[in-house]
């Protein structure tokens, strides 16, 4: 066995020095007169000072992942609560702006409503309010559905207007709802008078795929007609009452090969977003109460003669 490999120390028993007991009272009582010593003469005040001075750039880098995890929670709550925010202004903004159209519809509707009203006070002749229910797809045809009908005592033929014009004519009565040919339909035909020369002629309907108009037909290339003439029911056709007003003239072509002038008018009454009406008694239902209240009274004066 070679020399160099031998353990050379000496048994434990052999060993110098004090024991683990010694040590430990030892060291005990240092620390215990160190803390006391610091605490009334902070003698490591110079020394932890000095260590907390070397030791912040440590901490601080030590720190920064939490930091930056803190940073980071608090970044995408903020970023939550905005978006929450901004959704929650989106809909009351919405809101808000539904509500704006809304006030603006129904003071639009209660102005045309007052008109109505101060409409039916001023005619002589019987009426009812009713409301445009909704507008029938005939590609052929222009007629609009309101919710009155014969229970409501709506007569066929009766004279429908609003608050700018002549609207148009009833032409079906079912027991809850009536059907009514606005004035540019094919099939309707309306007397009409000339305010500014007092010519009598007849409106026609003129629907179109891209515009309706009316067209005032047969009237004489020599007529005095201009633009700007306003046209009302003549009361001719026993339907309408006279003196409503109907449309104006905005465009007139006299044409060489032809007798006739082309003749075109924009009606008074908005028909393309009508919704509140008046609906008049036809005049051949007023004209024989009228004759038949004539006669009555025509009999009462020859009674009281005799």
């Amino acid at each position: 066995m070679p020399l160099g490999t031998l353990d050379r120390t000496p048994p434990s028993f052999f060993k110098q020095g004090p024991s683990l007991l010694s040590q430990f009272v030892f060291f005990t009582c240092l620390s215990l007169f160190l803390m006391f010593a610091d605490t009334r003469f902070e003698i490591a005040k110079t020394l932890r000072a000095s260590i907390a001075t070397v030791l912040a750039p440590v901490n601080r880098v030590l720190s920064m992942p939490g930091s930056l995890v803190g940073h980071a929670a608090v970044y995408f709550e903020a970023q939550s609560a905005l978006k929450e925010s901004e959704q929650a202004l989106k809909q009351k903004l919405l809101i808000q702006s539904q509500r704006a159209s809304q006030v603006e519809v129904l003071g639009s509707e209660n102005a045309h409503l007052r008109k109505l009203l101060k409409l039916q006070s001023n005619l002589a002749t019987p009426a009812q309010a009713a409301q445009v229910m909704y507008t029938l797809n005939d590609p052929y045809a222009r007629k609009v559905v309101i919710d009155k009908g014969s229970a409501a005592n709506i007569a066929l033929g009766s004279p429908v207007i609003d608050a700018d014009g002549v609207i148009g004519q009833v032409v079906r009565v079912y027991p809850l709802y009536s059907e009514v040919a606005l004035l540019i339909d094919n099939e309707q035909a309306t007397p009409v008078l000339n305010l500014r020369t007092g010519i009598r002629s007849v409106m026609y309907g003129h629907p179109g795929a891209n515009t309706d108009s009316l067209e005032l037909r047969f009237v004489s290339g020599t007529a005095d007609v201009q633009v700007g003439d306003e046209l009302t029911t003549s009361g001719m056709d026993g339907v309408y009452p006279a003196g409503l007003a109907v449309a104006k003239i905005d465009n007139v072509e006299r044409r060489t090969d032809s007798a006739f002038a082309k003749i075109s008018c924009q009606a008074k009454a908005n028909l393309g977003n009508v919704k509140h009406v008046m609906v008049l008694q036809p005049m051949t239902g007023i004209v024989p109460n009228i004759m038949h209240d004539k006669g009555n009274t025509a009999d009462a004066k020859k009674g009281a003669k005799k």
